[in-house]
Order: structure tokens, then C-alpha cells, then sequence
């Protein structure tokens, strides 16, 4: 699977939507990969973990965020079910669940129902270790100040917004990873 070549498939080559995605997306793959190589006991998929970390927000495109070059109709907490929709119908439904997967820390079916968030009612938390850290180091880079790494105080604090479930997984996956 081709990463690069599925963006520009559906950013475009040469937008500023492609540019800000695969900038922010190849930091989050560089991290995940350099996580993986100093924990070698989780025999991480290191294939997969580049390629899923590249597509992880393909569905970006369709949602509205004029901040980053999105000009879709959907609100933009959608990205990660539309970009897993439009990664089963390319046939990788494995690299899909990262998209679906990656929003916040993921999201219960009675986060989504609560808060009646515009996605589909099911679970959405990240599953496989792959899909963990994926998740976990996206919540490093910023779609919007793309040469800077958010140190961990930075990522709680954002996260703590929408409760404390997400910063007990955030921490967990810190006592992981790091």
C-alpha cells in the first residue's frame, strides 16, 4: 500500500491540504516508528505503522476546517469515519480502523450517544497496539503548527477538555510508549 500516492489520490498533489496533511502525518509516522524501534517487546507491525500513520486523516478533504485547507460539508470530528470509509472501499480495512479509531483517544458508543456526536453509533477506541500508538502520537502534532511537537503537559491540558477518561488513556499510553 502506497500512503503517499492514496493522498494525493484525494488531497491532491499539489494542494495546501496535502502539503499540511502529509507534513503532519509523516511527524506522527517518524514518532511512531522511532517509539516502536525502543520497545521491540510490543513487535509492533512497523509496515503497517507507516502506512496507517501516513492515511490516517485521508477523510480530512470531506470536512469543513478552513484552517487547514478543509472546505468539505462535514463537521470535521467526521474525518475519521469518512477516511475509514473511503480506506475499505480502496481494500485495506485494517489501515481503515486507525482512521476511525484515531479521534481524540478514541470514542465509546456512550461517548458519541452522550455528547450525540455526528458519527455512526459504535465503538470507536483504538484496539490493536498499532492502533494505539498511532493515536497516542497524533496527539503530539497539530494540523495547524506543524513544525512543533506538543510536549505531554501541552497534551493533557487539551485533552482535559473533554474529560478525564481521555487523559487516564493519554497517560496510560505515555507509561507505554515512553
Amino acid at each position: 500500500m502506497d500512503g503517499i500516492k492514496l493522498l494525493q489520490k484525494y488531497l491532491g498533489s499539489e494542494t495546501e491540504l496535502y502539503q499540511t496533511v502529509f507534513a503532519h502525518s509523516r511527524s506522527v509516522a517518524d514518532k511512531a516508528l522511532l517509539l516502536a524501534s525502543i520497545h521491540p517487546e510490543l513487535k509492533l507491525d512497523l509496515t503497517f505503522l507507516e502506512e496507517a500513520a501516513l492515511i490516517h486523516d485521508i477523510g480530512v478533504f470531506l470536512t469543513d476546517a478552513p484552517d487547514i485547507f478543509c472546505f468539505g460539508r462535514f463537521p470535521y470530528i467526521c474525518h475519521g469515519y469518512l477516511g475509514s470509509e473511503i480506506m475499505v472501499r480502496e481494500g485495506y480495512p485494517k489501515h481503515a480502523l486507525v482512521c476511525e479509531r484515531h479521534t481524540g483517544t478514541g470514542l465509546s458508543l456512550f461517548e458519541i450517544i452522550d455528547k450525540q456526536l455526528p458519527l455512526p453509533h459504535r465503538e470507536m477506541k483504538p484496539m490493536s497496539m498499532e492502533e494505539q500508538l498511532i493515536c497516542f502520537v497524533d496527539k503530539f502534532f497539530s494540523k495547524t503548527n506543524l513544525s512543533q511537537e506538543m510536549p505531554v503537559p501541552v497534551v493533557r491540558m487539551k485533552l482535559s477538555r473533554y474529560g478525564s477518561e481521555g487523559v487516564a488513556r493519554f497517560d496510560s499510553w505515555c507509561d507505554l510508549f515512553l
